[in-house]
């Protein structure tokens, strides 16, 4: 799981995408370090090279776009309401998100990212959460899946999902302890000045 000594980060990036989203998840991957090195290249993608608008209207360039060839050991997927209202019906992203689905290690969410997976059909059979305000729509809508609540994040192996925004920084942590060990998650989370629990 690493390219050119770094484990690789794709943070999907698409307008209306909630900041903290993927904001949260860039800054902790960013920050860890093992020995003074950085342990993980963080790079955002999109599907084309135009500037995003996120949530209240922050611009965002995007590193990359689909067409554009990389390689990824880890892929984000975050909410918001481009992701459960817009996103959802754009094909182009959805067949990405299978295709890429394919080709990493690990696949997490955060969010409302999470109906874009359901879309994709990845999370049947499977558990999964998100926003409080969204589980009983998420429950409603994609029954082939396992909605669980009061939880930060679940994890089910290759696919990590977590709950709403900043729920996505304890599951930056936890694939962080999962990868690397709890000292580095630990160490990362005193840097941003953030209260870390080795559990949800």
């Amino acid at each position: 799981m690493k390219n050119n000594g770094k484990i690789k980060v794709g943070i999907l990036l698409f307008n209306e995408v909630e900041v903290l989203d993927f904001a949260g998840p860039f800054e902790v991957f960013s920050l860890a370090t093992k020995k003074d090195e950085k342990i993980f290249e963080v790079v955002t993608i999109s599907e084309t090279e135009k500037i995003i608008s996120a949530r209240n209207g922050l611009k965002v360039m995007p590193s990359l776009q689909f067409d554009d060839k990389f390689n990824l050991d880890i892929l984000i997927i975050p909410g918001g309401y481009g992701a459960e209202e817009v996103q959802i019906k754009n094909e182009k992203v959805i067949n990405w998100i299978k295709q890429k689905y394919e080709e990493v290690d690990l696949l997490a969410y955060v969010c409302t990212g999470v109906f874009l997976l359901a879309e994709a059909g990845i999370l049947k059979n499977k558990k999964a959460t998100t926003h409080w305000m969204k589980l009983d729509k998420l429950e409603n809508e994609f029954p082939n899946l396992k909605v669980i609540r009061n939880t930060k994040f679940v994890d089910e192996g290759k696919i990590i999902t977590s709950g709403g925004i900043s729920a996505g920084i304890n599951m930056s942590f936890h694939i962080i302890s999962k990868l690397c060990g709890t000292e580095i998650a630990e160490q990362t989370a005193r840097k941003m000045e953030y209260d870390y629990y080795k559990k949800d």
